[in-house]
């Protein structure tokens, strides 16, 4: 392991995981919004700054305003490290199968949130031949409650965000899929009553979920502007994921609070200069 220490966020889940950092996905923004950035409010101290070094015509006071501007600057730079754990194809069952192996109980560091999605799959209906990765709903909900309280076990710090299954574009799917999904097999009515049942399951553990099945629908073009193929996301279907995910962590009353303005700095005097050098360099 690298240091210095930082919050974990791993993101669980099938294929909607596992693309999540191409495409421009939901998972690499969220990684960047949390790769020491500044926030765009301490930018305008930079302007304030400027403004005053070049009013006051460079004097020893504006130079002692601009060194406690970058003073509280460097206090913004907040970190986590946002791990993958992306399995295209998977259904809870699999997911199940694998939980001690991906969030051991005794890793010595434990994940401060787990983004949790598993469902989709799940919901298609059984394959002629009796294949695929259907899980019937009664499994579902029960696999559903394994990976929650697992993930509960790990730490009293431990925090999970689980995502419904979001809706389809069932002619696209047609379109786009038909020689690997059998026509009719994932329906948005099916999608449905898998996302309403996990978030049912979700309010009776007092776990925060995103019901992504109703969310994305709020838009008029969701048919044609969320999928790249009726069911994987596009750039824009990850905006309305990245936009819930973050909704939940600002709104959640966590202590110690995992919204990225509220993370400690790390590093925070290393950043443009060393203002506590002479020749002000680096």
């Amino acid at each position: 392991m690298v240091g210095p220490e930082r919050p974990q966020f791993v993101l669980f889940g099938s294929s909607i995981v596992q693309y999540s950092f191409s495409n421009q996905g939901w998972g690499a923004i969220l990684a960047d919004l949390y790769a020491r950035r500044v926030f765009f409010h301490f930018y305008l101290l930079l302007i304030v700054c400027f403004l005053f070094f070049f009013f006051f015509f460079f004097s020893e006071v504006s130079i002692m305003f601009c060194f406690v501007m970058f003073s509280c600057l460097r206090l913004s730079l907040s970190t986590a490290d946002v791990l993958l754990r992306g399995y295209a194809g998977w259904n809870s069952r699999r997911a199940v199968q694998i939980l001690d192996q991906v969030f051991p109980k005794d890793a010595a560091v434990q994940p401060s949130l787990v983004i949790v999605y598993f469902g989709g799959n799940d919901s298609m209906r059984p394959y002629p031949d009796g294949l695929g990765p259907h899980v019937p709903l009664p499994e579902y909900i029960e696999n559903m409650r394994k990976i929650a309280l697992h993930l509960k076990s790990l730490s009293a710090k431990t925090r999970i965000i689980i995502i419904s299954p979001p809706p389809v574009n069932e002619q696209q799917i047609r379109e786009t899929l038909s020689h690997i999904i059998p026509d009719g097999s994932r329906t948005n009515e099916d999608c449905r009553i898998y996302s309403e049942a996990c978030l049912k399951l979700c309010r009776e553990l007092d776990v925060k979920a995103i019901d992504l099945w109703t969310a994305m629908q709020q838009r008029d073009d969701w048919l044609t502007a969320c999928f790249t193929d009726g069911i994987h996301l596009s750039s824009e279907g990850s905006k309305i994921v990245l936009k819930e995910i973050l909704k939940v962590v600002r709104e959640a009353e966590w202590k110690p609070s995992l919204y990225r303005k509220a993370l400690p700095a790390e590093f925070a005097g290393d950043l443009f200069l060393d203002l506590d050098k002479p020749n002000g360099k680096t």
